[in-house]
């Protein structure tokens, strides 16, 4: 269900363009970010850090898009959610005792702490190719062509990322931790 919430306002930012353009669906996704940040606060979920860091770009990036009338900022606005991801896991790994990617897996089983460096490593390495190549396709390619890659493209190689990370794991899991 998460993944749908989070997922909203990147289809409705879709079918606005669709429906309209790329200046209507930023409006489009600018509203729906918030509403998205209002409907957690009213229904008591806990609004998250990476919440409020989409908010501002979202914010940030689309009043540029709208203000300048050039749909390049939008276009950058995954981009940089992805490097600062990339950096987020990077320093984590790299400073704090216990990185974020041990913090999210501690919640599945125990793994050995080289794999978790690993997946650390894999998971900054994904996010900075996703940076990259939504900036090939925004500049190589037609404005509809970045607008569905945004959406099928980055979800889709995201998708079979984690599935391969989900192989990966799968050789690591204890052997408790698929017992009943």
């Amino acid at each position: 269900m998460k993944f749908i919430t989070d997922l909203l306002p990147v289809i409705l930012f879709v079918v606005a363009y669709q429906m309209y353009d790329i200046y209507i669906a930023t409006l489009v996704l600018m509203g729906a970010v918030i509403a998205q940040l209002g409907l957690l606060k009213l229904t008591g979920h806990p609004i998250e850090k990476m919440h409020w860091v989409t908010l501002a770009l979202v914010l940030a990036f689309g009043g540029l898009t709208i203000s300048f009338r050039d749909p390049l900022f939008i276009m950058w606005k995954p981009t940089v959610v992805n490097w600062l991801l990339a950096a987020v896991l990077l320093i984590s790994g790299w400073l704090m005792r216990r990185s974020l990617m041990q913090r999210m897996l501690d919640q599945i089983a125990i793994f050995p702490d080289q794999v978790v460096k690993r997946l650390n490593y894999a998971w900054a390495v994904f996010f900075v190719f996703l940076g990259i190549i939504n900036l090939w396709v925004a500049y190589n390619f037609s404005e509809e062509t970045w607008v569905n890659f945004k959406l099928f493209g980055l979800m889709g190689l995201s998708l079979i990322f984690v599935i391969g990370q989900g192989f990966y794991l799968a050789r690591y899991m204890p052997k408790n931790a698929t017992e009943d």
